[in-house]
């Protein structure tokens, strides 16, 4: 277990694991960094992969403070890759943590080689939001009914018939009650509309097609306000496509890092 600093003096978990050029996995609000668990093995046989625990989550600190935005995020990922000695790192980042690459990308250039957004949005602002019944789902009273929606938001029935899980994709249990709000908080406000067209990093946007969580259609509106943007769409993927479909989304976006 290893941790960095962050400006405001809080510790954030982090974790190597591969070999050849750095790779930052970046995960989906409220999540820690066991998102990528059922497939980081796959990207480590090609990169050094390097997953955190945002702020709130996991094995790092949760300060009560007014420092949860996806900005202040994209610099805590900064401070993850000073302490572990990476000057410049490929980015993939899903939901939430899409919302972070974006900014890693626009404000912090020189630490991004090549840029991954998957299942992501510009913003609230510019963006397509959630419609009022998978609102209304996610919302609901009880517990069990809330996460049996969210966990239909993220896997096909036919997957989960399967796949008994667990599902790292759910949320963080061990979170304090004050970081899911903040998280929360976070991704709501996140508009990177404006800063969309300094990203310089050869960008690759990838979607599910299916996916109700972030709707699909957030996914051309990044690609054509980024400069050069690539768009893959992955059929039938929901909001977890990563997993489900790793066999089908997996070896472009690897494809992509390496420049082919």
């Amino acid at each position: 277990m290893s941790h960095a600093q962050a400006a405001d003096g809080a510790a954030l978990h982090y974790d190597v694991l591969g070999s050849g050029a750095p790779l930052l996995l970046l995960t989906g609000q409220s999540n820690n960094h066991h998102w990528w668990d059922a497939v980081r093995d796959r990207f480590a046989a090609h990169f050094t992969t390097v997953v955190m625990d945002w702020r709130g989550t996991g094995a790092s600190d949760a300060p009560d403070t007014d420092t949860y935005s996806t900005q202040n995020f994209a610099r805590d990922a900064v401070a993850v890759l000073d302490a572990a000695g990476i000057d410049r790192a490929h980015v993939y980042g899903t939901s939430m943590g899409g919302r972070v690459a974006q900014w890693l990308a626009a404000d912090h250039s020189a630490r991004v080689d090549r840029l991954v957004l998957g299942c992501t949005s510009p913003g609230a602002p510019h963006g397509v939001e959630r419609g009022p019944a998978v609102r209304k789902a996610l919302a609901d009273p009880d517990p069990d009914a809330a996460r049996a929606a969210l966990l239909d938001l993220m896997y096909t029935p036919a997957y989960t018939a399967t796949h008994p899980g667990p599902f790292h994709t759910l949320g963080d249990p061990a979170m304090p009650p004050h970081a899911r709000r903040r998280h929360l908080r976070a991704s709501a406000r996140h508009d990177a509309w404006d800063a969309l067209p300094r990203i310089a990093a050869p960008t690759l946007v990838v979607h599910g097609t299916d996916d109700d969580f972030n709707p699909t259609a957030n996914a051309p509106l990044l690609a054509e306000r980024i400069p050069d943007a690539r768009l893959l769409l992955i059929p039938g993927g929901r909001h977890a496509y990563f997993e489900e479909y790793a066999d089908v989304a997996t070896p472009p976006v690897i494809a992509f890092l390496d420049g082919s």
